[in-house]
């Protein structure tokens, strides 16, 4: 059973989902909140595995919330869910630590699919609107220094600028004539020594880094 908390500050919309989650057999609403403050509280409290967080709420928003809830309950997955696909407020969320995003208007399907896909340890970096997202906003900030890039072997720099480019493990497998085994060896070996939480940040990490730009 994946346990999910909802962050909202319109209980019209946390009613909804929660409509729209409980109708799933594998699903189940843990608890809500109404801004980030009570988040954290309540995440600490409850530990769900998976936070469909608002990001613009009183008190504190959604990034904060997030780095804040993360720092107590890592192994939790945050899930920001937003009305703009090109947002300042989610490039923050991810830099916090969240796994993805998703439009306010997706379908259920959509939501439903998201929350187990990162509950199963993935990041939702698949859909193109999320990299174009990062892309946009990576372009904008200086280089900066990313920790622990130098101890990355050089197939594990180019594991890493592959993944900013948006492709699977397979289709990186594929590239460099590897097994996706080996890829998946590559980034886990990646995500520890940048002391990263998942591919979200790995993306983030290899644009803030330069390793990549925009558009390449």
């Amino acid at each position: 059973m994946i346990g999910v908390l909802l962050v909202d500050d319109q209980a019209m919309i946390r009613a909804g989902l929660r409509m729209v989650l409980e109708s799933e057999p594998d699903l189940v609403v843990v608890a809500e909140a109404s801004n980030g403050a009570e988040a954290v509280q309540v995440g600490k409290r409850e530990r769900p595995d998976v936070v469909l967080m608002d990001v613009r709420m009183p008190e504190m928003d959604g990034i904060e919330a997030t780095r804040r809830l993360l720092e107590a309950v890592p192994d939790a997955k945050v899930i920001v869910v937003t009305t703009f696909d090109i947002d300042d407020y989610v490039y923050g969320a991810l830099r916090a630590g969240a796994s993805g995003f998703l439009l306010k208007d997706a379908p259920p399907d959509d939501l439903i699919a998201a929350i187990r896909v990162v509950a199963g340890g993935d990041a939702l970096i698949a859909p193109s609107v999320t990299k174009r997202l990062i892309a946009e906003f990576a372009g904008r900030r200086e280089e900066q220094p990313v920790h622990g890039l130098d101890d990355l072997t050089e197939r594990e720099t180019e594991v890493l600028a592959l993944i900013a480019r948006g492709m699977s493990n397979a289709e990186i497998a594929e590239e460099l004539y590897v097994s996706e085994t080996t890829v998946k060896t590559h980034v886990s070996h990646i995500l520890t020594k940048l002391d990263l939480r998942d591919r979200v940040q790995a993306v983030v990490a290899a644009y803030e880094a330069g390793l990549v730009t925009p558009g390449s």
